[in-house]
């Protein structure tokens, strides 16, 4: 623990808070090591930890730990910009970040246990993945607004709902929305 201190400058490796820290090792096959954890907040480890308390605005602040030296640091801001990257200003980091082959490997790590298992296929079959751009097939009432997503409209830069193979995410009208899959085809 005094090695991540020393790291970290006494601050969180991904906001810099210094208020209540702890290590965090990153899951799934750590070995509690100084290489393979991190030192962060009750905040991060929070919101990391239940994703449906993740507060966009706070990760701003992977604009900046996304530059670390440090792999377990490059490693968490890759996993939570990917988690966010419906937001649209997380996609744009992801754009610029760039992880060595195993670094990269080791984020995936994560993930791709879930992943695996749910497969999101559009109206006529076809493998969706997650940036993919998608076209309506009906006419779409968009509930908490006031407008209707047209069919034909293209939805770029989707992402894959982990939980639920019927479900999509993406922005129409600047309004980050859910789609079922049955109402889109895979933009050629």
């Amino acid at each position: 623990m005094t090695d991540l201190y020393t790291r970290s400058g006494s601050a969180c490796e991904l906001c810099t808070s210094t208020n209540n820290l702890s290590a965090y090792a990153i899951p799934p096959q750590s070995d509690a090591s100084t290489e393979q954890s991190l030192l962060i907040c009750d905040i991060c480890e929070d919101q990391i930890n239940n994703p449906d308390r993740v507060d966009a605005n706070h990760w701003r602040c992977l604009n900046d730990s996304m530059w670390s030296q440090v792999p377990a640091v490059q490693v968490m801001a890759w996993r939570m910009l990917t988690r966010l990257s419906a937001e649209g200003w997380p996609q744009d980091l992801l754009d610029m970040l760039y992880l060595d082959d195993e670094t990269l490997a080791w984020a995936k790590s994560d993930s791709a246990e879930e992943d695996d298992n749910v497969i999101h296929k559009d109206s006529n079959g076809a493998v969706l993945a997650a940036g993919d751009t998608v076209t309506l097939i009906k006419d779409l009432d968009v509930k908490g607004t006031s407008f209707t997503a047209k069919r034909g409209t293209a939805v770029r830069n989707i992402s894959l709902v982990s939980s639920n193979e019927e479900h999509i995410e993406g922005r129409v009208n600047g309004t980050q929305i859910v789609i079922l899959t049955k109402f889109v085809k895979r933009a050629n």
